[in-house]
């Protein structure tokens, strides 16, 4: 593995239109916080830089809704989501905003310099228009019904019932979030980023990482990758966020689009720390220096953000320069989801445990333990408050804090708080520990992201700890053999200042605590020094004979109680009470019979028995299958979205019911000639209507 002398952290800008909560903290922030902590701890040179994403079509639909300015909305949630933060101790050197005027000078500067090469694309393009609005509509401002599922309610960016990706010309009856009219389509020029261009550097890029990024993110890539890399416009109509910088009639009202602006996010607020640092060019350093290295942080919905589109950027900038080339990522931990008592968290849905809200009511140092070690590298995790209760109670409370108080406590009152023994190393190494490969495995895990693995490797250290101790049993030995038990005290004391450093990561507030009441002046954070690695002062104890303590202890963590986790376990019976009264009442209003028709609409509509004959998945569009049916003596070509509930094994030689008369529509570029019926069921099961009989294939429905 090459050997930086530097390294630069990034992590996932929150949109600034509502706080923050457990989901974005276990999936980003914390892990992003702990290997920082980390690495600080080894005496290296890192920085962590973060913001809020100012820009884009939440923040105004979230102001429209509001009947205030985006600006009002992005001053709110920019300040209530940092002090959050702050709170929970994510450690950040910078915390920018997008909205700034240096963030906005550094967009237009990339999109000048692409533009300058010529790679941008200017393309007309048919878009929906709300005349009485006098504006062209973002894809979040259409809704209409999902051709999929049905769904009269469907946005135009996504339907949230089936899940599908959509783009607002593919729904049905389209009506205008602004004036509920029906949109028309008007032609408009946008400017476009043509990723196909980059396709062969991006693969060489994502292939010199094979061996070392998670496997989801190469397997999210690869599928971009694998379907081949299209156009992608950078430039919206929209009246909030960075304006072409171009002396064009063309570019009037437009905006650079959000994808483009808020990833470069991570370079300007890199530039604003170095000039709050009074050397406003050793942004340079981290992002410049070839013998730097950048990490982005973030969760799995943003992955190609980070391995294709940014990649893509900083190469359209780089090509051709002699000077100022970017470093692309050197690793991106995406992590997968977090989700709450077994439900994934959403704010749309109210169904979310918020930070700052959760951080009024429990400590942070058990929320940050909790969630490390329920940490989503590989899989789904789950946080519960049953969980978090006896975490706190068992491993902190008990184990560890425990153990601290008894040994400090002890020393105090029968050592006048004093270490009593000067430790050897044999004795240290005789405590079952194996310090070298105590430290090993911290460093292969921090390094490699495994941040379970880290916290619970330090957790061990507390463990082994409370068995010598209580096996000791100093305070039954002081009688008898006052030596041996001043031995037991100074070793444990060790330990201690042990595990002030190695928890230190994942429980700064509880290492600096402990540090104090060993006697300690300053913080923990005072003794960082570049190139002196703390942790590897655990290989020999640290504290001689007479080093003198504070002469003070405390009681590190507080016992949850019943009482106290009962209001929450209330509460989450209320959200899933409202939770199943939404989906009882969408049942429901599915129940409602639709207006009635005449018998001679009716026989309008050609339903006929037709045969799938094959299947297949359709790229980039999770739910959907690509049928080919047998109808009497002709073939017809269907997207079904059912992909989730059958696989094209199961659908291929079933019978099914099809409206044949269906005007054709193009979904994800293929041609539907057509669609399939279907019930739904419990959970949202899907089950396709299957007619039952012989020699009835092209049979219309009587």
């Amino acid at each position: 593995m090459p050997q930086f002398q530097r390294t630069l952290v990034t992590t996932a800008l929150p949109y600034a239109n509502g706080p923050v909560h457990l989901g974005h903290l276990a999936g980003v922030y914390l892990p992003a916080d702990l290997f920082v902590r980390y690495k600080r701890l080894q005496g290296e040179d890192v920085i962590h830089i973060g913001g809020s994403d100012e820009h884009g079509v939440p923040i105004t639909i979230t102001a429209e809704k509001e009947g205030i300015t985006p600006r009002d909305v992005v001053d709110r949630y920019h300040s209530m989501n940092l002090e959050a933060f702050k709170r929970c101790g994510i450690s950040f050197d910078y915390y920018g905003r997008t909205s700034s005027e240096l963030h906005h000078k550094t967009a237009q500067e990339f999109f000048l310099e692409i533009e300058g090469k010529g790679i941008f694309e200017r393309k007309t393009e048919k878009l929906f228009y709300d005349a009485s609005a006098c504006r062209f509509l973002s894809d979040r401002y259409v809704t209409g019904t999902c051709p999929i599922c049905g769904n009269t309610e469907a946005n135009g960016d996504q339907c949230e019932q089936c899940g599908t990706h959509l783009s607002p010309l593919e729904l049905i009856n389209p009506k205008s979030k602004l004036s509920d009219a029906t949109p028309e389509l008007r032609e408009t020029l946008h400017w476009y980023f043509p990723l196909g261009r980059f396709q062969k550097q991006l693969e060489a890029f994502v292939g010199s990482h094979d061996d070392d990024w998670r496997a989801n993110v190469l397997n999210y890539t690869r599928t971009w990758l694998n379907q081949g890399l299209n156009d992608r416009a950078i430039t919206r109509d929209l009246s909030w966020g960075i304006k072409v910088p171009l002396q064009d009639p063309d570019a009037e009202g437009k905006v650079l689009y959000v994808w483009f602006d808020a990833v470069l996010g991570y370079v300007s607020f890199t530039r604003e720390w170095a000039a709050l640092q009074g050397s406003p060019d050793r942004w340079k350093e981290y992002w410049q220096n070839p013998d730097s290295r950048v990490v982005n942080f973030i969760g799995k919905d943003n992955v190609v953000f980070h391995t294709l589109m940014l990649p893509a950027i900083l190469m359209a900038w780089n090509e051709g320069r002699s000077d100022s080339i970017y470093n692309l990522a050197d690793n991106v931990p995406a992590s997968e989801f977090m989700n709450f008592e077994g439900r994934k968290f959403s704010k749309s849905r109210n169904y979310a445990v918020y930070l700052g809200e959760f951080l009024d009511k429990f400590p942070a140092e058990a929320l940050r333990y909790s969630i490390a070690m329920n940490y989503p590298e590989n899989k789904d995790s789950d946080f519960s408050w049953t969980d978090f209760q006896n975490r706190t109670n068992g491993e902190l409370a008990d184990t560890l804090g425990n153990f601290i108080k008894r040994s400090v406590d002890f020393t105090n009152s029968r050592f006048e708080g004093i270490v009593p023994h000067a430790c050897s190393c044999e004795e240290w190494d005789s405590l079952g520990i194996n310090w070298a490969d105590t430290i090993r495995q911290l460093d292969e895990a921090f390094e490699g992201f495994h941040f379970r693995e880290a916290v619970s490797a330090a957790m061990d250290i507390a463990r082994a700890a409370n068995r010598f101790l209580t096996g000791a049993e100093p305070w039954k030995a002081i009688k008898e053999d006052r030596d041996g038990a001043a031995r037991t005290m100074a070793l444990s004391l060790n330990l201690c200042h042990a595990l002030s450093i190695a928890l230190y990561p994942v429980l700064p507030e509880t290492a600096n605590r402990i540090h104090s009441m060993l006697g300690f002046q300053g913080t923990i954070e005072s003794l960082f020094k570049r190139g002196v690695p703390l942790l590897q002062s655990l290989v020999e104890p640290a504290l001689p004979k007479g080093h003198r303590l504070s002469g003070s202890s405390e009681i590190l963590f507080i016992k949850i109680d019943d009482a106290m986790i009962e209001p929450e376990l209330r509460n989450i019976e209320h959200l899933l009470a409202e939770a199943q009264a939404r989906e009882a009442g969408a049942t429901a209003e599915k129940m409602e019979f639709k207006p009635l028709i005449e018998f001679d609409d009716f026989q309008k509509v050609d339903l006929r028995a037709a045969s799938v004959i094959s299947a297949e998945k359709v790229k980039k569009a999770s739910k959907l299958l690509k049928l080919q049916l047998q109808v009497g003596s002709t073939t017809r070509q269907v997207l079904a979205g059912v992909a989730e509930h059958y696989s094209p094994e199961e659908m291929v030689g079933k019978n099914v019911l099809l409206v044949a008369n269906l005007a054709p529509r193009t979904i994800r570029g293929e041609v539907s000639e057509g669609m399939l019926l279907a019930v739904e069921g419990d959970a949202g099961k899907l089950y396709m209507v299957e007619p039952q009989g012989e020699k009835i294939n092209g049979s219309s429905v009587q």
